[in-house]
């Protein structure tokens, strides 16, 4: 039952992106089409649970036994960084078109702050073990995923619509975000 609150808390109650405004740069670069932003949050959900398993294991096992927390920082930057050149070469070997539309975005996916943010997130949290750590990294990259989804829609479904000239392109977009941010705050008292 713990496992299920962690998991209904972090796609809907503490959404990375709706509620805690980390990876807001894919949220609003790839979210122009669905199929563009499950890839992407695909592969956020790859990298982000897999960083995060690594980098426990780091954690735990090299910088806290030997002293050196103070290299956390950029120590997990350079795992990410690797993690996301393995994602980029197999991408590009298996769906060359999604490679292609995900363009610039699959590189930033290195300096993608929800990915850094909860790497460090799961080592502050008091008495979490390797499994609860990706656990948590893994519904948080499915919040990722549910919510650049469901912004790609609203963003496909504003094409259709007439939107006033002023509005168009980013103001419309950043409106919506802040609505369906405020939509996932009614999920607050859920867990």
């Amino acid at each position: 039952m713990e496992y299920v609150l962690m998991i209904i808390g972090c796609v809907l109650v503490n959404n990375i992106i709706l509620a805690q405004f980390l990876g807001i740069c894919p949220f609003l670069g790839v979210s122009g089409k669905v199929s563009t932003s499950l890839g992407m949050g695909a592969a956020v959900t790859f990298v982000m649970a897999l960083a995060t398993l690594v980098t426990s294991l780091i954690q735990v096992y090299i910088l806290n036994p030997f002293g050196l927390q103070f290299l956390q920082t950029i120590v997990f930057i350079l795992i990410i960084a690797s993690l996301v050149q393995i994602v980029e070469i197999i991408l590009k070997k298996i769906s060359p078109a999604l490679y292609q539309a995900l363009g610039i975005f699959l590189p930033l996916i290195t300096t993608n702050c929800a990915i850094l943010g909860i790497a460090i997130a799961v080592t502050q949290k008091p008495g979490f073990s390797i499994l609860d750590s990706t656990i948590y990294a893994i519904a948080t990259a499915i919040g990722f995923l549910v919510a650049i989804v469901i912004f790609a829609g609203l963003r496909e479904q504003l094409e259709l619509v007439k939107v006033p000239k002023a509005m168009q392109g980013v103001p419309i977009a950043l409106i919506t975000a802040g609505i369906l941010a405020m939509a996932f705050m009614g999920f607050a008292n859920l867990v």
